[in-house]
């Protein structure tokens, strides 16, 4: 360590000390997302003074608290486990401990806890308690992940993990169509492969996107390319490791149909004539509308079978 950095170092900590930090609030703090360094001083404040951490993974917070030495040699904080399977239960139990005077450090697996992690119906149960809820911040795979693709970043949407239903998937794809804003997901590797691939479909195959994964770590890793192209590397080298997917927004000048220009029965009826099934209807128009595939699936059936009729009573001779 450099004699400059050790006495910055010196300088931040005795800065991070010195901020006040309220009794009997709820700390929202953010951590390292892959990177144990990329800790803020502020955090290992915090974590080294609460008297409860609620953690999503107990074993995660532990290994970062002895990686930093936090509480080396004194009394350890208790850490009460506090997840997706829990989160419902265990609010009701961490504000009526705050409410008793309890500091209490609410922290993630890995960095902010309430975006796409536990966290956002305690924040919220604290302020109805008017609780203080303070926020430590710090890394953010969103973030990281947008800057470092380089797409317009003045307007962006995260959506966190896209639907597990394909059904439901496409037509949240659908609804993005002509979002401006680039577009900001969550995935995990074994899904990204098809994620991508429905993007593709529902956005357009020549629409840019960038792929990251591990961010923060080692083997950090950008993959760029349209989202057709994505989506033949993906299935030709599986990725490893946590994946954040970044689409670039509608082009302004975009004409593609939407549901205020669309008429959805001409449509159905002029796709039946060209021999399209139902289903495949139903999947194109999810995507095109936004909208539930079911039932666009049942409206074509409809339309089919009554077109069916028509055509067969167009050949019996009047009685």
């Amino acid at each position: 360590m450099s004699a400059s950095f050790a006495t910055a170092l010196a300088a931040a900590r005795d800065a991070a000390a010195a901020q006040h930090y309220p009794q009997g609030a709820l700390y929202v703090v953010a951590t390292p997302i892959g990177n144990l360094a990329d800790i803020t001083l502020r955090a290992l404040r915090v974590l080294s003074s609460v008297e409860i951490i609620c953690a999503e993974d107990t074993r995660s917070v532990q290994h970062l608290l002895t990686h930093h030495q936090v509480r080396a040699g004194t009394t350890p904080a208790r850490i009460l486990s506090f997840f997706s399977g829990n989160e419902a239960a265990r609010t009701d139990e961490v504000i009526g401990l705050l409410r008793d005077g309890h500091d209490i450090a609410l922290v993630s697996e890995a960095g902010m806890p309430g975006i796409s992690d536990p966290g956002q119906r305690l924040v919220a149960a604290a302020q109805d308690q008017r609780i203080r809820v303070e926020v430590i911040p710090g890394p953010s795979a969103a973030l990281h992940a947008l800057v470092a693709s380089g797409l317009p970043s003045e307007r962006f949407v995260f959506l966190g993990f896209p639907p597990r239903s394909e059904g439901q998937r496409l037509q949240l794809f659908g609804s993005l169509r002509h979002e401006p804003g680039t577009l900001i997901f969550y995935e995990s590797p074994e899904r990204v492969a098809q994620t991508v691939a429905d993007l593709a479909t529902a956005l357009g195959a020549d629409r840019r996107a960038v792929v990251a994964r591990e961010l923060t770590k080692l083997f950090e890793e950008h993959r760029r390319g349209t989202l057709g192209e994505l989506s033949h590397s993906l299935i030709a080298q599986p990725p490893r490791g946590e994946i954040t997917l970044v689409v670039h927004g509608a082009d302004a000048q975009s004409t593609q149909p939407t549901a205020e220009t669309l008429d959805v029965e001409q449509e159905i009826r002029r796709r039946l004539a060209k021999g399209e099934s139902a289903k495949d209807i139903a999947t194109a128009l999810t995507v095109i509308l936004g909208q539930p595939r079911r039932k666009l699936y049942q409206l074509a059936l409809h339309l089919k079978e009554t077109s069916d009729d028509a055509t067969s009573l167009d050949g019996v001779p009047a009685g």
